[in-house]
């Protein structure tokens, strides 16, 4: 089952990178998430992080190991996964030219080698994964904006106090 959902936010590509390569931001804006243990002492998802995570569907918790397969600064960060539910992701950013940024989260998940049944719970968990998805976006774009701002004020805050002598 395919899932892809999209935001825009008002703030550069660069922020919205940083929010989604720090490794301790996604139990904060990822709605359903209930583990999120990046291997080793990583702060930064790049290249070849693996991540313990698992996500609510319904009453149960699903997911495993993933690892990044694709990162592309400012632009792509995909993952796989090694072990647990087969699923792939990936974060597309693109810049609107308006200092805005297009936000797209694709997700794609199956359960492997189960047939009918399993094609049924693709099915069922997919408005519950959706919803989940549409959350996220919503909250980094939340969290991303509110530090847009909070950046932009402290900038001006230090631009009216007088340099110290």
């Amino acid at each position: 089952m395919r899932l892809n959902e999209s935001v825009t936010i008002s703030a550069p590509p660069e922020l919205v990178w940083d929010q989604i390569t720090d490794a301790s931001s996604y139990l904060h804006f990822m709605s359903g998430v209930t583990r999120w243990e990046v291997e080793g002492s990583e702060r930064r998802l790049d290249l070849g992080s693996r991540v313990r995570m698992l996500i609510r569907v319904g009453s149960a918790e699903v997911g495993g190991l993933i690892e990044i397969v694709e990162c592309q600064p400012e632009r792509e960060l995909a993952w796989s996964s090694v072990m647990g539910v087969d699923q792939r992701g990936r974060w597309r950013l693109r810049e609107t030219g308006d200092g805005r940024t297009r936000v797209e989260l694709r997700f794609a998940y199956g359960v492997a080698g189960s047939g009918i049944p399993g094609w049924i719970a693709e099915l069922v968990a997919s408005p519950s994964l959706g919803s989940s998805l549409r959350k996220s976006l919503h909250q980094l774009k939340r969290q991303v904006e509110h530090e847009r701002l909070r950046t932009e004020a402290a900038r001006r805050r230090a631009e009216r106090e007088p340099a110290e002598i």
